[in-house]
């Protein structure tokens, strides 16, 4: 059985491109896992909070009772993250990056002696600490232009950001499937998302193969 955790960041509730691509994955991965269980953690409709100056106090005390009520949250979502088999985060661009609301989700499982380790009496004072999974990032951007190969590609923030931030956990297994043109509502935008969801397909099925054992990730670099 594997199991799926859907990670929701869009604002809308109609009308959202990942939404749809994220209800397209989760219905084509039920139908090569009818037994597998699937998590929807929706911080577009419920934000996690802002880390604040109890969370980061508790952080660096987190074996302690005082740290058990700001890092409840932070505890519930790391969770889920290491009980999933394969992570789906829908993550519409916002100004050229991620939503705030997925970015407070980032902040609340980046979490020292959680999700990385830091040592700095060693060369590389930053090591990973959560076992690597696919994790497919399903992105909407209002102009196609702006997602790689475009002439606007250098404004695309989200992807690399996404890219830094999971890798820094030790989530390197990454893949893209992008929709674009939303702003334009024409063919372009209708294009672009039945692309996006004939690769739903293919990444449902490829990811329903026998995986290959896991390389170890090189070291991070300072």
């Amino acid at each position: 059985m594997k199991n799926l955790l859907v990670i929701q960041s869009s604002g809308r509730v109609t009308r959202s491109i990942t939404r749809q691509l994220a209800d397209c994955f989760i219905q084509r991965w039920r139908v090569n896992h009818p037994d597998a269980a699937v998590t929807i953690r929706d911080v577009g409709l419920i934000p996690p909070p802002a880390v604040n100056e109890a969370w980061i106090a508790a952080a660096f005390v987190a074996d302690t009772p005082a740290a058990e009520g700001p890092l409840a949250l932070s505890e519930e979502l790391i969770a889920e993250l290491e009980a999933a088999d394969v992570v789906v985060i829908a993550a519409p661009m916002y100004n050229f990056g991620l939503p705030a609301q997925l970015k407070a989700y980032f902040d609340q499982i980046v979490r020292v002696g959680r999700t990385f380790a830091f040592d700095p009496t060693q060369e590389i004072p930053y090591q990973p600490l959560l076992e690597d999974k696919p994790v497919v990032a399903l992105i909407s951007v209002g102009d196609g232009a702006i997602l790689p190969g475009g002439e606007l590609a250098h404004l695309n923030h989200l992807e690399p950001h996404l890219r830094t931030i999971l890798a820094f956990i030790g989530l390197h297994d990454l893949s893209y499937i992008r929709a674009g043109y939303d702003e334009y509502q024409d063919g372009r935008a209708r294009r672009s998302f039945e692309r996006a969801e004939a690769e739903v397909d293919r990444v449902v099925a490829r990811l329903a193969l026998p995986q290959p054992l896991v390389t170890p990730q090189p070291r991070l670099r300072p």
